[in-house]
Order: C-alpha cells, then structure tokens, then sequence
C-alpha cells in the first residue's frame, strides 16, 4: 500500500461514480465492475483512510510501550523482592481511609489506561478481520463481534483459535489490573508505620505480558490479509468491496431494509417507521440477551453471598447479621459487611490459582462489555447513514476517534468499560495488605454492598443498551445498519458528501436515491422500485 497526498484522501470519487441508470451520462452496473477490475490498484478510487491507519499504528506503539513498561517493572520487582514481593511508593503518614482512596483512584487509573490500550488493539484487529471476511466472501456488516466471529483456518491470526486467545488475554488485562495495586505498611526504627501505595510484581508482569501478546495478534492479523481501507465507516467499506469487484449492487432495492435481505426486491411504498437493530442484526439479540444474563448472575451472586453470610458465620468479617443503610457505601470501609476465603498452596502456585479465581469471575462481565460494542458500532453506523436526508448531508469519510468521543452511545460504552471493572474490583477484592515489602498469604474478599452496587450499575447499563437496541427509527429512509449489501442497492451514486431522496417520477414506479446535493423528501403515497439494468427508467421487478 503506497502513501498518499491530502488531496488524495479528500478527492477519492470521481464525479458520478457508481451513478447506476439515472440520468443518461451515468455507468450500468457491467461497465462499473469492468472499470473496478481495470483499476484495482488505483489510490483515488476510494477512501484508503491512510491517516487512520497511522494514528491506528501509533496508538499500538503507545500499546506496547505501555505492556513493555508493566514487564520492566514486574520483572525489577519479582527480582529484588520475590514472587510476593511488591514496589512501594508514596510512604506517608496518613489515615486509612485517605490511603484506600488513593488506591481506588490509582486502580480506576489504570483501568482507563487498560480500555484505551484495549480499544486501539480491538480497532486495528477488527479492520483485518474485516478484511479477512470480505477476502471469503462473508461480510455482511461493517461491525461484528470481533472475537467471537472468526475467519477460516485455525492458524490464521483472525482464525478460531487466535481469536479464542484474544479473550482470554482480554479477560487477563482485565482482571489483573484490580490485583496490581496494594496497600503495604513498612516499619521505622522509631516504632513508627509508614502506609504507602505498592505495586505487586507477579500481577503486572501478567498484565504487560497480556497487552503485548494481543498487540502482536493484531498486527499479525494486518500482515496477514490485504486491508481494503482503514476508514471505519460502512461507506468507505461498501465503495472499496465495490471497487474490487466483492460486492455487487442488487436492482430494484431502492426502497428495501436490511430487514428485507431475504426477500426478493421488488416495488413498495415508503415505511413511516423502520426496523430496529434487534430485529435487523441477529447477532444484536444475543448480546442483549447476554448482557441481562449477566445482571441476573451478578444479582445471583449477590444473593449467594448474603446466604453464606447468614449460613457459614466462619467466614463472615462483619459483626452484623444484616446489610444495614449504615454499612452501605460505594468504597469499602471499615464495617463493610463482607466474607472471606483463603486459597490453598505456597508462592507461585497460590499466584496462579488467585489469577485464574478472579478471571472467572470477572470474565462474563468483561466479554459482556466487549459485546456491547455490536450495538453501538451498529446504531454509530446507522446514525451516519441517516445523516443523508439532513440539512449537512452524510460525510462519508470519518475519523474514527472522533466518533467515539463525539457519538454519545459509543462515549457511554467507552467510559463504562473502565468503570463497570472498577466497580467490580471494588466488590471482589483480593490481600488484604503488604507488610515491609512483602504480600502475606492472599484472601479473597466479597463485599455485600459493592456487589448490589454493581448489580444496580450492570442493570442501569442494560436497560439502556436494550432501548438502544430496539428504538426504531422514523422516517421513510430504509434501515440498514451497516450491512454492506443494503448500502450498495440503496446508494447509486456516490460523493465525499451525500444526500437521500427522491429522485425521478415513473410510471408506475418511482426511484429514490442519492445525490451530491440535497434531494427532496419521497411521496409517501408513491411505489418505488429503482432501476433496473439496461433500462433508463423506473421499472418493477422482472
């Protein structure tokens, strides 16, 4: 892939292209796929969203020093202070509750970096597998679920068995992060106590480790399969499918939905209503089923807990038989109501059983999360393409950064990636604190109202995510989602800068389309069909 100029990015559809038998002047569909074989190797055919793909290269070398750093300083640790060593900083003579706070911000902290490093891996490794699904055939939408939708060959770096890889080491990022940071209380020769923040060996050296190996699966993946365009939206996508002859438009379809995809094409009057995402994306129905899955098992294990409580006084840390409003606080405190365990073994392998405990706990919530991104990827996609029929048209060309700070429902599931983690370290705790360096042997920690914290946090995030899902939009303009092939029938022509509507009256069909300037609103009372191939007017099915 060769670099490009600024006008090259900005200026990468020629006038009228893909216009498919509206006015005369305009290509049919055979020489649109002739002259897309015939330039496959042009540069300004499409947007090739090259500046992305730097930003995408320097966000994982940020990635990697990040995981690098981590290793550094968990091998320095592990090396001067053993398997249950840790590095302290920030001694101080200071009160509990101060010091608990500090440590709480320190593990949110460092589960926003974790989500940024995260995020930027999961984006250069959804744009191979894109790449790679187009490259067999089975792309069907611009967002899919990227570690749970894999391309063919169990070796290939967006295969099964990498992809299976991928989320564990996702699950590891996670989970570490609440285990990383302790509390460690170092005695003075004046038989003072200094408490400080310390940073335990063995946990961010597995955290270094799990970042590094998802960013070398990522760029693996780009080294792997030819990507057709950086960009991330479904546009730029549809055009270069086009372009290399992977995708053809589908005739008298100009009023058709995603949800009509199974249906023969054929005239039809506008619908005032469209369908929603749940009913459009099948895969959208299994991760809102899911996500409640999740609330009801956090719920499940809330109430687990508080039977055990009630049940087993052995392992009760609290002197009441109840959760009273008093105990009840977002941070742990000192009379937070809470039970305990102890994990069998001695150094290492008491390490791997602690890592492996916490991982499974919090793996659903994490893959949960991961999930969500489907919906709102789906909906920022449809959100673009319905941006057509307003006043500022629809820009094709996105910067995928922007779009997740400045679209609200990808800005929610950004911050709450980080958060929701935190909320469940703070209910599943592990140590209890490091004395003069070292850890002592590792309890497991359950607190009752942190727990009913996160279940409330977990419901409030479903019930919103289910209304995202099944909001249907309004207007006549067909729903598609993001699905590629929807896109490609209902654009028949295509322009930095678009707009949807009505195009041109026939008898008896009408056509709507796009345009590079505003279009009218379509008659609600007409039939519209489209074009048919080889004809210049309107024409019904055949």
């Amino acid at each position: 892939m060769t670099g490009s100029s600024k006008p090259a990015e900005e200026n990468w559809y020629p006038p009228g292209l893909f216009a498919y038998n509206t006015p005369p002047g305009h290509q049919h569909f055979d020489s649109i796929i002739s002259d897309a074989k015939s330039t496959a190797d042009s540069t300004d055919f499409y947007n090739r969203s090259l500046t992305t793909r730097r930003y995408a290269l320097v966000e994982m070398a940020c990635s990697s020093i990040f995981s690098c750093s981590c290793i550094v300083a968990g091998i320095v640790t592990l090396a001067n202070q053993g398997v249950w060593g840790v590095t302290v900083f920030n001694l101080n003579y200071q009160d509990a509750a101060q010091l608990r706070l500090q440590v709480e911000i320190f593990i949110l902290t460092l589960n926003l970096i974790v989500a940024l490093c995260t995020e930027s891996i999961g984006f250069v490794h959804g744009i191979s597998l894109r790449s790679a699904l187009a490259s067999e055939s089975r792309l069907c939408f611009n967002t899919n679920l990227r570690l749970l939708t894999a391309a063919r060959g169990w070796y290939n770096p967006n295969g099964t068995l990498l992809n299976g890889i991928s989320a564990v080491l996702l699950i590891i990022s996670y989970s570490s992060v609440s285990i990383v940071p302790q509390i460690d209380t170092t005695s003075l020769q004046t038989s003072q106590y200094k408490d400080g923040v310390a940073i335990a060996g063995l946990p961010i050296l597995i955290l270094g480790v799990a970042l590094l190996l998802q960013v070398i699966i990522a760029l693996s993946g780009i080294r792997a399969v030819k990507i057709l365009t950086w960009s991330s939206s479904p546009f730029d996508l549809t055009a270069a499918l086009i372009h290399h002859a992977q995708l053809t438009p589908a005739t008298l379809r100009c009023m058709r939905s995603v949800s009509d995809t199974d249906t023969v094409g054929g005239p039809m009057k506008p619908l005032k209503i469209q369908p929603s995402a749940w009913h459009a994306h099948p895969s959208i129905r299994k991760v809102v089923i899911s996500l409640w899955v999740i609330v009801a098992a956090c719920g499940g294990w809330a109430a687990l807990v508080i039977h055990i409580w009630h049940t087993n006084p052995s392992t009760c840390l609290s002197s009441t038989k109840s959760l009273p409003l008093k105990t009840w606080s977002f941070i742990p405190n000192g009379p937070s109501n809470c039970i305990a365990y102890d994990l069998p073994g001695s150094n290492l392998g008491v390490w791997i059983l602690l890592c492996v405990n916490v991982a499974a706990v919090q793996g659903p919530l994490t893959l949960g999360l991961h999930c969500s991104e489907l919906i709102a990827n789906v909906i920022r996609d449809e959100c673009q393409w319905r941006c057509s029929t307003g006043r500022k048209g629809l820009r094709v060309a996105t910067n995928p950064v922007k779009m997740i700070f400045t679209h609200p429902i990808c800005l929610i599931l950004f911050a709450a990636k980080p958060f929701l983690h935190w909320m469940f370290g703070l209910s599943f705790q592990t140590f209890e604190i490091a004395t003069n360096g070292e850890l002592r042997r590792p309890f497991v920690f359950m607190y009752t109202a942190q727990m009913w914290n996160l279940c409330i946090a977990l419901l409030i995030f479903a019930c919103f995510f289910t209304f995202v899902a099944l909001r249907r939009p309004r207007g006549p303009q067909p729903a598609a989602y993001g699905h590629v092939q929807t896109l490609a029938n209902l654009v028949d022509e295509w322009s930095p800068v678009m707009w949807w509507g009505h195009k041109e009256d026939g008898i008896p069909y009408c056509h709507a389309g796009t345009s590079d300037y505003p279009l009218p609103d379509v008659k609600m009372d007409r039939v519209y069909s489209g074009f048919d191939v080889g004809s210049d007017t309107p024409s019904p099915e055949r």
